[in-house]
């Protein structure tokens, strides 16, 4: 099985380039003004026209108003949706019917009663997003730079598809890879020089490191 990589909170041709040569299949972007990777729509739907027929782009948003996602959906036209806040089943089966986009659902895991959320959205979310629960008083709900412990993630049927968020980088990939069999990876602040400001030369090593750990699956 292929694993799909992500490179998420981009801004900038270069860092879309970037992922885009080293093959990630997913481009991410954000759509949350408290963060340092926040992007207005008509951005990311510039961005995202060097993606075509190469990869997914992906608009990321949090607990977002229908106003402002309707701007989004007209203006970027993303490929897939993801929803990073605290949005219900029913949320996202509502958004799949009226978008006709499939939907990625992240769930916020730092012990393993936290992964008994996935239950509610197997078969409703598309793909769900394992990111590491944000520290107490954080504004981000991902994007932090903390992992959580993946051997967590050891005990999930093969049915559950998700992607690896939370911390990763290419100094620890390989040891998340050997601790669990996510079917994708999502990275952001692992490749990036300065809070928001991704590194052309870091997204290259994180697939360096990433290949050298799973290249049969890469």
């Amino acid at each position: 099985m292929e694993l799909d990589i992500k490179i998420c909170g981009l801004k900038t041709d270069e860092a879309v380039d970037a992922a885009l040569a080293g093959g990630a299949r997913y481009l991410g972007f954000i759509f949350f003004p408290k963060s340092p990777r926040n992007v207005t729509a008509e951005t990311a739907a510039r961005l995202r026209r060097a993606a075509e027929d190469k990869a997914q782009a992906v608009a990321v948003t949090v607990d977002v108003d229908d106003e402002a996602l309707e701007h989004i959906v007209k203006s970027m036209q993303p490929d897939m949706l993801q929803l990073h806040g605290k949005e219900s089943p029913q949320r996202v089966r509502a958004l799949k019917a009226r978008y006709g986009l499939p939907v990625m659902k992240a769930i916020p895991v730092r012990e393993a009663a936290d992964l008994t959320a996935i239950d509610a959205y197997r078969g409703i979310a598309d793909r769900l997003l394992l990111d590491a629960k944000p520290p107490a008083g954080a504004e981000l709900p991902g994007g932090n730079g903390i992992p959580f412990d993946w051997s967590l993630l050891a005990s999930l049927d093969g049915e559950v598809d998700y992607m690896l968020s939370g911390g990763l980088n290419a100094a620890n990939i390989g040891q998340a890879l050997s601790a669990c069999q996510p079917r994708g990876i999502d990275v952001s602040s692992g490749v990036e020089g300065a809070p928001g400001e991704k590194d052309p030369e870091l997204i290259r090593a994180f697939f360096q490191a990433v290949r050298a750990a799973r290249p049969e699956r890469v």
